[in-house]
């Protein structure tokens, strides 16, 4: 397989997701991202805006297995991860996976439970293993974590850690359809759609194509101006008046990252500074943690990324 074939395949996936949801193009880009860079994805919005209904759509057009996790405050680590069970018949533990074992998890409403189970995904999202009893077990190729939270509700809630907040690839923020969006839902709907059923997603890509891909996107050149761009951008956050704790080291290479996969799905071999730009929010927002009296007078992080892309000089 090609890497220009791979490249199609997962272009004609949006137009699979599509299918289904409508109005998350760059949601959806930012998942593919997330495929070809073996990272992970937060997905933050109000409740009904789709985010579980897009996770699934992806899997789908991906060919990949999908489980969902739904976090409460009872979910217990061996609930996510696997335990040792007794077998009677050997006398013996054997583990019995859990549904972290798969490729695309959804990890629906993340900050519902407790830190301690929390700290259970920070293994398998950084080592791509999980250990159990003292014994390491490799997760399958690919693996990548969807998470989503609720921007609204605080009551009953454990905000997630910079430490594990870091290790997501990006922050996707899905508003509220547009007015016309909203309409076509209903279009949907009233025509009999199902959001239970995605039969009608045909499965375009695969695990071959991600993995042409990835080769393809570890091709993608970056100039040390473009580097040193991204080194820049990343410095400026933690300098800015208004934040406390800015992006770090892994917050730049996770830039990186995104740039160069977002260069080859755009048909580029090589980095631009527009790259960059283009995914410094998606990839930073998430990483910033503001000054309590910046939050008081209506400062977002949003806004400081902004600011920082305007200051910064673009390299030429």
């Amino acid at each position: 397989m090609t890497p220009d074939e791979a490249r199609e395949a997962l272009t004609a996936l949006r137009g699979e997701v599509a299918k289904v949801v409508v109005g998350h193009d760059a949601a959806v880009t930012g998942l593919v991202i997330a495929l070809l860079s073996r990272r992970h994805v937060l997905l933050e919005g109000v409740p009904g805006v789709a985010k579980t209904l897009l996770v699934r759509a992806v899997a789908a057009a991906c060919s990949l297995e999908n489980r969902r996790v739904q976090f409460t405050p009872d979910l217990m680590p061996g609930d996510v991860t696997g335990s040792l069970v007794y077998d009677a018949g050997t006398a013996g533990f054997d583990f019995r996976p859990g549904p972290v074992f798969t490729n695309l998890l959804l990890a629906d409403e993340i900050n519902r439970t407790p830190p301690k189970t929390q700290a259970s995904l920070l293994e398998a999202m950084e080592e791509f293993q999980v250990s159990v009893d003292g014994t390491p077990r490799p997760l399958p190729d690919p693996f990548v974590v969807a998470a989503t939270q609720n921007p609204v509700e605080y009551e009953g809630t454990y905000p997630l850690p910079e430490a594990q907040l870091d290790r997501f690839l990006v922050k996707l923020v899905l508003d509220l359809p547009a007015r016309d969006d909203e309409i076509a839902v209903l279009e949907r709907h009233a025509g009999g759609f199902d959001p239970r059923d995605l039969s009608m997603v045909r499965p375009v890509a695969g695990a071959e194509h991600l993995t042409t891909a990835r080769a393809a996107v570890g091709a993608v050149a970056a100039r040390p101006e473009v580097l040193a761009y991204v080194v820049d951008v990343c410095r400026a956050t933690r300098s800015s008046p208004s934040v406390a704790l800015g992006a770090s080291p892994r917050g730049a290479t996770a830039l990186l990252v995104a740039a160069r996969a977002w260069a080859w799905l755009s048909g580029r071999d090589y980095v631009t500074p527009d790259d960059v730009k283009a995914w410094a929010l998606p990839v930073l927002r998430h990483r910033l943690a503001l000054r309590p009296e910046a939050e008081l007078e209506g400062v977002t992080a949003d806004g400081v990324v902004t600011g920082v892309l305007d200051s910064v000089a673009v390299p030429r």
